[in-house]
Order: C-alpha cells, then sequence, then structure tokens
C-alpha cells in the first residue's frame, strides 16, 4: 500500500483565485492547487530556495520540486493555450498561527488561529457529490446530462440536496460547471477520457460506470460499498447515428474488459 502524502503546510491562502485570458468565451480551465501555489510564492515570488521552501511547508525538498515543476507546467498551459485558471483544492493545512514556527517571522495569522481553525474543520467535514441525473436515476452519458443531482455531505452523512441544470453545457463545460459548485466527487455512467481529462485537472474524484438509483449510488460510496468500473470508457464518439443511446446499448457506454 502506498504511504499517504504528507500534508503541506502553507501560511497563507491566495488573495485572489481565478484568472482568467480576454477575449475567449469559454476558455478551458486548468486548477492549481493550494500548495502548488505556495511553492509559486515561495519560490518565485520570496526568491527562497527549494530547500527553504521544503521547511517552511515542513515536507522533503524532493516533494517541493515536484509540486513546483507541476505548478510551472499548469502555469504555461494556461499561458500558451489561453486557459482560465483557479486556484483551489490540494493536499494542504494553514500554519496554527505560531510565532515564528513556520516562515521565521512573527505569522501575520495569529491574531485570526481561532477563526481559521473553525473554518478549516468546516471545509474537510464538508464535501459535495454529484451525479449525472435523469428521473431517480443515473444517467448514463456524461457529455450529454442535462441535470447534475448535488449532494452536500456532512460527517459522512447526506445533509442536503439539489438538482442543477447544466443548460446544455457541453462536455468540457460540465468540469467547469462541477468545479463553480465546489463538487469533490462525480458518480456517472459512461464519460469520455477528454472528460476525465477534465475532471482530474479540476481536482474530481470519479466514479463512472455505475448505474441505478442516483440516491442509493450515493449512500453506497459513503458506506464505502460503491460498485463502479475505474476503466470506464463511453464508445459513443466512435460511431454516428441518429438514434444512438448509452447504457445498455452494445456500442454505448462501457466499461473497457
Amino acid at each position: 500500500m502506498a504511504r499517504p502524502s504528507r500534508c503541506r503546510r502553507i501560511c497563507l491562502e491566495p488573495e485572489y483565485d481565478s484568472f482568467a485570458p480576454c477575449g475567449i468565451r469559454e476558455p478551458g480551465l486548468v486548477i492549481l492547487h493550494i500548495d502548488e501555489f505556495e511553492t509559486i510564492r515561495l519560490i518565485d515570488y520570496e526568491k527562497k530556495t527549494h530547500e527553504q521552501c521544503a521547511r517552511q511547508m515542513g515536507i522533503s525538498r524532493t516533494t517541493v520540486t515536484e509540486i513546483y515543476e507541476r505548478a510551472r507546467a499548469k502555469l504555461a498551459d494556461c499561458l500558451i493555450s489561453g486557459k482560465a485558471l483557479r486556484i483551489s483544492g490540494g493536499n494542504y493545512m494553514l500554519c496554527d498561527g505560531s510565532a515564528w514556527k513556520c516562515c521565521g517571522k512573527k505569522c501575520n495569522r495569529i491574531n485570526n488561529k481561532s477563526d481559521n481553525q473553525t473554518a478549516l474543520r468546516k471545509e474537510r467535514d464538508i464535501m459535495k457529490i454529484a451525479v449525472t441525473y435523469e428521473n431517480g436515476t443515473i444517467f448514463q452519458h456524461f457529455g450529454h446530462t442535462e441535470q447534475f443531482k448535488v449532494y452536500e455531505i456532512a460527517d459522512g452523512k447526506v445533509a442536503d440536496s439539489q438538482v442543477v441544470s447544466t443548460e446544455g453545457s457541453g462536455h468540457g463545460a460540465l468540469a467547469i460547471l462541477l468545479s463553480d459548485l465546489k463538487v469533490d466527487t462525480l458518480i456517472c455512467g459512461g464519460i469520455g477520457a477528454g472528460a476525465q481529462n477534465a475532471l482530474a485537472e479540476a481536482g474530481i474524484t470519479l466514479y463512472g460506470g455505475v448505474s441505478g438509483n442516483a440516491d442509493e449510488a450515493v449512500n453506497a460510496l459513503l458506506a464505502g460499498n460503491l460498485a463502479y468500473n475505474p476503466d470506464v470508457r463511453c464508445s459513443h464518439h466512435d460511431h454516428h447515428g441518429e438514434g444512438h443511446q448509452c447504457g445498455e446499448h452494445k456500442h454505448g457506454c462501457q466499461g473497457n474488459a
């Protein structure tokens, strides 16, 4: 079993968390995680060495280099490809506000320590799960879904839910919509490789190849016994025909054997 990654310590969350190029109506989206942002801030903005950055974030220098290179690649993708940038998520924790503990100077967050800890607890205890949705069941083609049912999870249980229209959004825009809704996890039937990549970029965990009742699927996921296909794909784009429907049709959405 792989060792879990160590939580990265940061001193400041970004004041500005989204950027987009001018003149592009629907740019692609790149998600820069908070810990990735922190390496850019420390190394490129504050001119710290990788070793100093590692010490401040409480991780190894090798890990800093990996995070930093990944962050630089994402920024390059935005600049070269004209994609929008959103800064959110990632494996991190805010420093506890103790003077001189992480950054070598009195932390400017010390006066807000209790407020920050309360906010962190709230953020960690609440998650959102989206399901491609039609008449109570899981709609079987992600790119054509007209609705998501979004479940708010608190303390491991469904606290609230709502049905959200996709308003005709296409494959790429759906990942942006889910990210804007602050969705952490998606349950769906079939889904193509491009959409899977967009979800991964947005930091959204995918459980594909699922069918049946939407509410039951969410409860199964929370119980740790959801049946899904990690190799799910959709062959919808591999053929043509007016009457194509994804699902049980032999040419529809399916998992790799």
